[in-house]
């Protein structure tokens, strides 16, 4: 945030930060239409979060690339359980069976290794840029080609505006994803990661290369693969971040520089949903 209250609309290194006001909608939607983009969207919905998959996907074809070409992944250990929900024109839902796990940490840990394994069996053919998202969300307004960029970050909800020495990177040195109290940018959430297919999936094969070495000597970073994202963007700077409209969190009031809550995560009872603490 600057002096005046509002949201600053670049990063130090000039990469645009996407807030309500900095984009015409309509004059960027007729540029890109031009490039018929395919934009992938992975989606993990293990065990109880399978829940959240109906809102999600009802809600994303409400707001999300509407009247572009968009192809869900869904990721879940119950393929029987996704719901039937009526996807719009050139949108289109894959679902990929995995098993879960009875550690929700390792369902976190999993992802950058399945993201990094679809781009490398599919996308890298089909797709010119991919998202993944939580299933724990829901799309409340736009969210369209303004987020597009080479390697896109989203700041958190509950840290945009403090100090970095607040923020909850992994501090232990041992761990691959350790970022010292006088380093960092921003504090990005990992509910949200996207970009091109090739950016993306280089993140997503750093990030499981440095989540096995910690695994290999016993380590789980604090914020799993969180953790290594935010090291990762600390050393390859997004090209585009997204402001805290694009994932914002029910469980706070909004404030008043955020305009509109596009995307946000749900109240839940993490207690009844995860499979342990």
């Amino acid at each position: 945030m600057g002096p005046d209250g509002k949201g600053i609309p670049l990063s130090p290194w000039l990469a645009p930060i996407v807030w309500e006001g900095t984009f015409d909608p309509t004059l960027i939607d007729s540029i890109y239409k031009q490039q018929n983009l395919t934009i992938a969207t992975t989606v993990f919905a293990l065990g109880k979060y399978i829940r959240f998959l109906k809102d999600f996907l009802e809600s994303a074809e409400q707001n999300y690339f509407v009247g572009f070409h968009v192809h869900y992944y869904i990721f879940t250990d119950e393929p029987e359980q996704v719901p039937a929900v009526e996807l719009g024109e050139d949108h289109h839902l894959t679902v990929i069976k995995v098993p879960s796990s009875n550690r929700w940490q390792e369902i976190s840990l999993s992802r950058m290794r399945r993201l990094e394994e679809l781009i490398e069996s599919q996308l890298v053919n089909e797709a010119d840029y991919v998202f993944s998202l939580d299933v724990d969300t829901k799309f409340y307004g736009h969210w369209g080609v303004e987020t597009l960029g080479r390697l896109v970050g989203a700041l958190h909800p509950w840290f945009y505006s403090s100090p970095r020495e607040q923020f909850t990177y992994e501090r232990r040195p041992e761990s691959q994803a350790f970022i010292p109290y006088s380093e960092g940018d921003y504090y990005f959430i990992g509910a949200v990661i996207g970009g091109l297919v090739k950016d993306v999936y280089q993140l997503a094969k750093t990030c499981r290369e440095q989540l096995e070495i910690d695994a290999s000597k016993s380590i789980e970073a604090v914020w799993q693969e969180e953790s290594h994202l935010n090291k990762y963007f600390l050393y390859n700077k997004p090209s585009k971040l997204l402001s805290p409209e694009y994932l914002w969190d029910d469980k706070k009031s909004k404030p008043e520089e955020i305009k509109i809550v596009r995307f946000s995560q749900i109240l839940k009872n993490y207690a009844e949903i995860r499979p342990n603490p």
